[in-house]
């Protein structure tokens, strides 16, 4: 393994989709170490098997109990010593999250619910946020350094998407929701985009499918990175994939020396 590794994941919005479109080809000229995908909206036995030729020797999939919703894979060349679909955060069962541990390094792959379709939807993603904050803070404790990559499913700041007044009472840009940032923010954790990139403007990661939102680039930026402080010095670059396309969202990632 090299001293470099790149880590890439997207918000697919159907695996099989995503196959059929081949728009997941490029991963043969990128050749990412870990790759990990949200809301593939499949079982294991659905995923296509043509998506790309690259090799990995672990392959780890959480489908919904609910067919055809929600879902994440974890592809990587990095042997893990654990895995974990966290039943006591997702518990649901709606397949949002794969923990793979790396020595002492311990990946997360999240597709944090979204709240917008009702009061009830909004309370369960502020409980989610809460209760893997709490898992998290178990793991730095017990010495273990943490990446926390997906679908957020919230913009934190006004920075963050084309038209923040026009959505601040809604989920997605709630204080709330934000404050939940702020709160991870401060118990040591960093969005790798912001400290590599600081404010830089227009940088979204995903794009409504209505009113040509994404020729127009009217975007939010959903898709993080967090790593825990302690492995700043250890990151080389973090990046949003926008030319990339087959989902309304795009790929976002990170190179960190190991």
């Amino acid at each position: 393994m090299s001293n470099s590794i790149e880590i890439i994941s997207w918000n697919v919005n159907g695996i099989r989709a995503v196959g059929a479109k081949e728009a997941l080809k490029w991963i043969d000229e990128r050749e990412p170490d870990i790759l990990c995908l949200q809301e593939i909206k499949a079982l294991k036995n659905q995923v296509p098997d043509d998506l790309f030729n690259k090799k990995y020797q672990d392959i780890l999939t959480n489908s919904a109990n609910r067919k055809g919703y929600s879902g994440t894979m974890t592809w990587s060349n990095l042997q893990n010593d654990y895995n974990s679909t966290c039943q006591n955060i997702d518990t649901l069962s709606e397949g949002r999250i794969i923990e793979t541990h790396y020595g002492d390094i311990v990946l997360f792959n999240v597709y944090f619910p979204n709240g917008q379709k009702n009061d009830e939807r909004l309370a369960h993603k502020m409980k989610f946020y809460d209760d893997f904050l709490v898992h998290c803070k178990k793991l730095r404790n017990n010495g273990k350094s943490i990446i926390i990559c997906g679908d957020i499913n919230t913009a934190h700041k006004e920075i963050d998407l084309t038209h923040p007044k026009a959505n601040s009472k809604k989920s997605g840009f709630l204080p709330i929701e934000r404050k939940w940032i702020d709160k991870l923010i401060n118990n040591d954790y960093v969005d790798t985009f912001r400290y590599v990139h600081g404010n830089k403007e227009d940088c979204y990661s995903w794009w409504s499918y209505r009113a040509n939102a994404r020729a127009n680039d009217v975007g939010w930026r959903i898709d993080y990175f967090f790593i825990s402080t302690d492995l700043c010095e250890n990151l080389e670059d973090a990046f949003i994939l926008t030319d990339i396309k087959g989902s309304d969202h795009c790929p976002v990632g990170i190179k960190l020396s190991i």
